[in-house]
């Protein structure tokens, strides 16, 4: 896997100020002021319920220092790195409102990102004897793509395009209007920059015979069968980026990736991966 970079603070600050104000309202937290002197100072360590793969501890420190700059943060376990079950991700010591306010802004980040990054991480393990790679899709929580985009990177996975902007992906409603796959990929050509990469979705052999004929950067292979990927990776011959998608789990990638596709993209990693267990416990 490639070095993960973290993202730039300017690009996580908006997501988990707004994440904080959402939580504290008009109030403030009720609860955690009433009970705990202003003063009081405590020690607690993130640690998690199940093994897992962490991402977003950028986030959940965010959150804490938010509230309280001084709070000090040791990390033990950074993003990309695998956690047993009942490890200590960072140990975290400050104001004790201020961790105890932050805890659940810091930890649905935590938890959220490192249940991305967990499940692509089985996937990725799952295909480590095929060339193919597990990509993400923009099948994403609204406002959170990047982050959730970022932590599939931190399970070993890569990024299909960030937005409509990055590429052109001929999908098959655009298929339906166009009158077919050849004039929509031609309407495509004239449309955009040279520049411009074009990948075409086909359902069908047939569908791939015309988009190769007429030349796309990659073809993404829906819902195709083991048998018809594999004369899609042969009809295709390395002239274009060859992507399977459709029922993908860590059962079924070993064999979508023997057919020798390039890319396997998944939706789920991101719209409907549970959560990793991970709690904030009190120390001292």
């Amino acid at each position: 896997m490639t070095t993960l970079s973290p993202l730039p603070a300017i690009m996580i600050e908006p997501l988990v100020r707004a994440a904080l104000l959402e939580d504290l309202g008009c109030a403030g937290d009720l609860t955690t002021d009433a009970i705990i002197p202003a003063d009081h100072r405590s020690t607690t360590v993130l640690a998690t319920r199940q093994p897992g793969v962490i991402a977003g501890l950028d986030l959940a420190a965010l959150a804490f220092r938010m509230l309280d700059p001084t709070i000090d943060i040791a990390i033990e376990r950074r993003d990309g790195e695998r956690a047993a079950a009942g490890d200590i991700i960072a140990s975290i010591s400050g104001v004790s409102r201020a961790l105890l306010t932050a805890e659940r802004t810091a930890l649905n980040f935590l938890c959220r990102l490192s249940g991305i990054a967990t499940a692509t991480a089985a996937l990725v393990v799952a295909i480590r004897d095929h060339k193919a790679q597990i990509v993400c899709t923009r099948k994403t929580t609204p406002g959170l793509r990047a982050v959730e985009k970022y932590a599939v990177r931190a399970g070993g996975g890569s990024n299909h395009r960030f937005g409509l902007g990055d590429a052109v992906l001929i999908k098959d409603n655009h298929v339906a209007i166009a009158g077919g796959v050849a004039e929509a990929i031609t309407r495509a050509r004239r449309g955009v920059g040279h520049l411009v990469k074009v990948e075409v979705e086909v359902d069908t052999l047939a569908q791939l015979e015309d988009a190769m004929r007429l030349g796309v950067d990659a073809v993404l292979l829906d819902n195709m069968t083991i048998d018809e990927l594999r004369q899609a990776v042969a009809m295709v011959n390395g002239r274009a980026i060859t992507e399977a998608s459709g029922r993908v789990n860590p059962t079924t990638a070993p064999e979508i990736a023997a057919t020798g596709v390039d890319l396997i993209s998944v939706g789920w990693l991101t719209h409907s991966v549970p959560a990793l267990d991970i709690g904030l416990d009190y120390r001292a």
